[in-house]
């Protein structure tokens, strides 16, 4: 029978396909046998328009998904007469805010996982090891009061569809992120306004043009007002500066940010009052083996990229210009922000080298080269040459270790206190000997000379190693957290000076991760910690005059030192800057981040979690090369696990439980302030990073990072 034109009951029937570039509904007689690829063809043809459709595919609202395996049927998609489809752009526009908060408009693919969104953004932004990198969604401070799984259920009753002003728009499935759904008590309802620009929402800004960029009606500019937005250049940028940006105009002033930031972008920041607020930022992590468009996030929408991954392979100078400004400007925020913690000493060091900073960043540099430091006269050849000759001396050094004469010890007087309870003892000195990762420690040098049994033996490898260190009171401790059959246990060494402390500090670092004295990073492990101490002395002799500067004291310093050193912080900074006056730019910003890597708290990312063995609450803090067990409250240290002792990791996706396998046994918990594939992709992530090395292929093995951290297959 014929209808139409049609064969009624031949089985077909009307595929109805938005085509938003043009606004219009076109329905499409298809079969469940037809393929992806052929639907798209018959709708080109159809809609007899000459344009390039090829950055087109087809993307399904109710199901989340897109429909980009252009061999598979309908059938095999499980596309019924129901189904409504989008043919829509794959790249389309997006707002990133970069880690030194500045906002670019750039172009990216919506339909690929977001690992490789942020591997192609990062090749267009000219930053290196893009896996270092991800995108999280912005947060506000209401979203810190509360853990993911409190947040209100999504009312069934909405079937998943938030109306504002007239339009429907669909919200996205659980995809293991944070997707918020509704407003919490005491929120400013931002959340409750269209689709998952989760914070900053601000009353300002203009209704999204309904223009695609790509129409030819389009006039490539965003409907939100751009004040909100800073530049690379300090004016405002819009879509025209962006892909002037993308074309190589703007490269070096990504290498070099501004001295200050408008208030609006420092307004996108949320301040962490406790530890526990700290641990549920990281709700905000997108989910690397997913699309950007199936994690609610639409066109025009507004994401921050930044360093997840506390892990940084090979920072050159000469070719990392962009990252390690980046990078700094990520560690400055963080310290100003206080997402990270640091003594008084410490935070005037930084102020110091970041007065520095921008105090050379419109000087020229000397022998420089796109930002970079190069040694006079040095080419590739010459620092090839330098590295072999630092490898082979280290190796020489190692070679010795196999001599049992050769082995390198360190000795010493220290005093050292074991805390216990209800006791008021102090510190009591022994004879310290270093030997095989273990410190011995006994009463008198006649019985350290003749290694008779010692009062302490402790086994360094897989401790914690945390700096104690006060300079203006010429304290220079150590605090050791050794694994026991209670957990972990407290010791404290105190050294009589900072010589005596590099030294002792640098051989228990290295021993905590398994090696000796004799490995080559020794003496550059102690220059660093010498160097460190070194800038944060005051100097008599400052080399600014405090009046002639024209600076924000509250740009430098973080919130809860500025009433502390309320009148004296100008004179402080100025007394601190004098040790680091001669650093070139590039130099000032590696040391910044050193000094950073250097800080107790550094690259600890934190959860709360539920242990199956306990009722309360507790810290779950993931590292690049271990796992910790913390208190809630406190942030102290109950049980440390090494990845090295990781036998295999498990998720039951039905109840959200992760279970970890290691040698010394299993351990088994729920994540409450996020999602548990948000840990899983982090252990999964750092794992990854460790494979790599110079004698490895630096090809991206973007398969593996999946297999570690995607968790489905």
């Amino acid at each position: 029978m014929l209808a139409n034109g049609q064969i009624v009951g031949d089985g077909s029937w009307n595929l109805r396909v938005l085509v938003t570039d043009l606004q219009t509904e076109r329905p499409i007689r298809v079969k469940g046998d037809l393929h992806i690829g052929g639907v798209m063809l018959r709708l080109v043809e159809e809609l007899e328009i000459s344009i390039d459709w090829s950055d087109h595919a087809l993307w399904w609202p109710e199901q989340n998904k897109w429909l980009t395996k252009t061999r598979l049927t309908l059938d095999q998609c499980g596309v019924q007469a129901d189904a409504y489809l989008h043919f829509t752009p794959m790249h389309k526009n997006l707002r990133v805010q970069l880690p030194d908060l500045r906002t670019l408009d750039v172009k990216v693919d919506f339909s690929v996982k977001v690992f490789r969104t942020v591997v192609q953004l990062c090749k267009d932004l000219g930053i290196r090891h893009p896996e270092e990198l991800s995108f999280c969604k912005p947060l506000e401070a209401h979203h810190l009061k509360c853990n993911y799984k409190e947040w209100p259920k999504r009312n069934k009753s909405e079937n998943g569809v938030h109306k504002n002003g007239g339009g429907a728009h669909h919200l996205a499935p659980d995809t293991n992120t944070f997707i918020a759904n509704s407003s919490p008590g005491g929120s400013t309802g931002s959340l409750d306004k269209p689709p998952f620009l989760c914070a900053p929402i601000t009353p300002q800004r203009g209704v999204q043009s309904s223009t695609p960029i790509n129409s030819p009606s389009g006039n490539g500019t965003l409907g939100w007002r751009n004040d909100h937005f800073t530049s690379l250049n300090g004016s405002y940028m819009n879509n025209s500066d962006s892909s002037e940006f993308l074309n190589g105009t703007f490269d070096s002033s990504l290498a070099q940010s501004p001295a200050s930031i408008s208030s609006e972008a420092r307004k996108t920041l949320v301040r962490p009052k406790s530890l526990v607020e700290k641990a549920r930022m990281n709700v905000a992590w997108l989910d690397s083996s997913l699309s950007i468009m199936e994690q609610g996030v639409q066109e025009f929408g507004f994401l921050c990229l930044r360093f997840k991954f506390y892990d940084f392979y090979d920072l050159n100078p000469k070719y990392d210009a962009v990252r390690i400004n980046q990078i700094y400007e990520q560690a400055k925020w963080q310290l100003l922000n206080e997402e990270i913690d640091c003594t008084e000493e410490e935070m005037l060091m930084f102020a110091a080298l970041q007065l520095q900073i921008n105090r050379q960043a419109n000087q020229p540099q000397p022998n420089s080269d796109n930002g970079s430091v190069i040694t006079p006269g040095e080419d590739d050849i010459d620092a090839a040459l330098t590295e072999l000759e630092t490898t082979l001396e280290g190796s020489a050094i190692s070679n010795n270790a196999n001599d049992i004469t050769q082995v390198p010890e360190l000795h010493d007087e220290l005093r050292f206190l074991k805390p216990k309870r209800f006791t008021l003892k102090g510190y009591k000195k022994y004879w310290f000997t270093c030997r095989d990762l273990h410190l011995y420690l006994h009463k008198s040098k006649e019985e350290m000379i003749h290694r008779t049994s010692p009062a302490y033996t402790i086994n360094l490898r897989g401790c914690e190693v945390t700096p104690d260190v006060n300079i203006s009171q010429q304290k220079y401790g150590i605090k050791l957290e050794v694994a026991s059959s209670e957990g972990m246990s407290e010791m404290y060494i105190r050294c009589e000076n900072e010589q005596q402390y590099a030294k002792w500090m640098a051989c228990c670092k290295l021993a905590s991760k398994g090696r000796s004295l004799a490995d080559s990073s020794y003496e550059a492990e102690k220059k660093t910690i010498l160097d460190f101490l070194q800038m944060q002395k005051p100097t008599d002799s400052p080399a600014l005059n405090p009046n002639s500067l024209n600076i924000q004291v509250e740009d430098y310093i973080a919130p809860k030192y500025l009433k502390k050193l309320k009148g004296k912080l100008l004179h402080r900074i100025v007394e601190a800057h004098a040790n680091v006056k001669n650093l070139p730019l590039i130099e000032a910003k590696l040391n910044y981040i050193r000094a950073w890597q250097n800080l107790p708290d550094y690259g600890v990312t934190l959860f709360v979690v539920k242990f199956m063995d306990s009722k309360k609450e507790e810290l779950l803090g993931i590292t690049h090369h271990r796992i910790m067990k913390m208190d809630l409250n406190t942030g102290d240290h109950i049980k440390t696990w090494r990845y090295n002792t990781m036998k295999a990791w498990n998720v039951n996706w039905e109840v959200k439980h992760m279970m970890i396998q290691f040698e010394e046994g299993s351990i088994v918990f729920s994540c409450l302030s996020a999602d548990c594939k948000v840990v899983h992709e982090f252990i999964g992530g750092y794992i990854f990073l460790s494979t790599r090395s110079k004698e490895a292929s630096q090809t991206l093995n973007e398969e593996l990072f999946h297999k570690l951290t995607g968790g489905w297959s």
